[in-house]
């Protein structure tokens, strides 16, 4: 490829990626209350949260060894399909289905599908490789995480929007009536359009990174590619501190995403905040975060190193996440915000102390997030770097799973407290873990290696 059709190309790819997660973050604020409006208890409803990262898990080494035999666009295209299928079904769920049962049934299906397709993300790292010199590679690859951070932004936003009043009612003005249009279809209705569009741009401007030969070498090399991959894990979990640190953020990732599947119940519960309301206040939270880790994670880093920066991160996480459900009965603190003479809303000062904490709660993860994922990196080897990021995304998809499933059971078994409080407490082992790194391994992962 030329260098022209190199930067469409990783465009191209940026853009698949942010719609991906785009259409997740749409949905973030409206699976849950959907999920209770079905009759569904917090325990189903993250079930239905947590099945997108179970088959995210299982899909994405399945999807990057297809990308090697058949090539990159083809499963890149194939995934975009796929999640146009998933999305539209999601949201025709009421209408194909017959009883609150079935059209749950059939969310749970839409889900496994979009989560199996997000399983692309092997096969999208593995063309920004292909694409780019060793040297350019990490940019690549930063894009990559930029296209998350924005995905998760402005995907909680645009649910926000479609899920509004006015433009439910202006949209069921145009649609017919048998079009089921709600708060909880119109995201995933607007989410499947957009991946639609993303889908006719990739197949005119994404070009196949593989030649016919390379392709050909990866289907028959395929017990060779297996044991390269295996290899780098091994040596990846071998080096000193990198097993610590994954577990460590295996730990983070797992109280982070306990207190995230649970918080629009709680905020159901207490403010009567529906979709909208919580899309918004998600909206906020990753400004914060990404705020964060583009302007002050580097001179942080600089000064204090990632050490320090994961063990304070982790530490306000302690408090911050265990506060969560404790913050309205602070509202005595806090005046009320709002002015209904001069129209505007009225905010409760529960809701104000929440926001406080919340701010907070943001600050810290996303210094733990990216200090832990810093250290990793410079924990492994340059020739491990691969097998070890492997290892931080399987971690993280594996927690992702596994926490609204036990926050979710927690919320409808023992109480609203109960997930929040867990994932505060979570995080102590994660300051444990760190402060069973030797000096020698500390020393060697807070220099300027790397």
């Amino acid at each position: 490829m030329t260098v022209e059709n190199n930067r469409r190309a990783l465009l191209t790819v940026f853009v698949i990626v942010f719609v991906d997660l785009l259409g997740f973050g749409i949905l973030i604020p409206v699976i849950p209350l959907y999920a209770r409006a079905l009759g569904a208890t917090e325990f189903v409803g993250s079930l239905l949260i947590a099945s997108y990262s179970a088959m995210q898990f299982l899909a994405a080494p399945l999807l990057g060894r297809l990308s090697d035999e058949r090539g990159r666009r083809p499963v890149l295209l194939l995934s975009l399909t796929g999640s146009v299928v998933a999305w539209t079904l999601f949201g025709v769920a009421d209408l194909v289905a017959v009883g609150p049962l079935s059209v749950l049934a059939i969310l749970f299906a839409a889900r496994l599908l979009a989560g199996a397709m997000g399983g692309n993300i092997a096969a999208a790292q593995a063309y920004i490789a292909d694409v780019t010199p060793p040297e350019k590679r990490a940019k690549g690859l930063g894009l990559l995480g930029a296209a998350f951070g924005l995905g998760f932004v402005f995907g909680p936003a645009l649910g926000g929007i479609v899920s509004s009043e006015p433009v439910i009612a202006a949209v069921r003005t145009v649609t017919p009536a048998i079009v089921p249009v709600s708060e909880f279809t119109l995201p995933s209705f607007a989410a499947a359009i957009i991946t639609a569009v993303n889908l006719v741009a990739a197949v005119v401007f994404l070009p196949e990174s593989r030649s016919a030969s390379e392709r050909a070498a990866a289907r028959r090399d395929e017990t060779g590619a297996g044991r390269s991959r295996i290899g780098p894990l091994v040596d990846a979990l071998r080096t000193p501190g990198l097993s610590v640190l994954v577990v460590a953020f295996f730990v983070a990732s797992f109280a982070f995403s306990a207190m995230e599947s649970q918080f629009i119940f709680f905020t159901n519960d207490l403010f009567d905040y529906g979709t909208a309301e919580n899309a918004y206040l998600l909206t906020y939270l990753g400004i914060v975060v990404a705020l964060v880790q583009g302007r002050l994670i580097g001179p942080l880093s600089d000064r204090f190193g990632e050490y320090r920066l994961a063990i304070v991160g982790s530490a306000i996480q302690v408090v911050t996440l265990a506060f969560v459900p404790f913050a309205p009965s602070f509202a005595w603190l806090i005046p009320d915000v709002g002015s209904p003479m001069l129209g505007l809303p009225v905010v409760p000062p529960g809701a104000v102390v929440l926001v406080a904490d919340l701010t907070a709660l943001a600050v810290g993860n996303a210094l733990t997030n990216v200090s832990l994922n810093t250290l990793v990196s410079k924990s492994a080897s340059d020739e491990t770097q691969g097998g070890a990021f492997g290892l931080t995304q399987s971690a993280g998809s594996l927690a992702r799973t596994f926490g609204p499933a036990v926050a979710g059971g927690l919320y409808t078994v023992v109480g609203f407290w109960a997930p929040f409080v867990l994932g505060g407490l979570s995080f102590l082992p994660v300051l444990a873990l760190l402060g069973r790194l030797d000096r020698d391994t500390v020393q060697r992962v807070t220099s300027t290696r790397g």
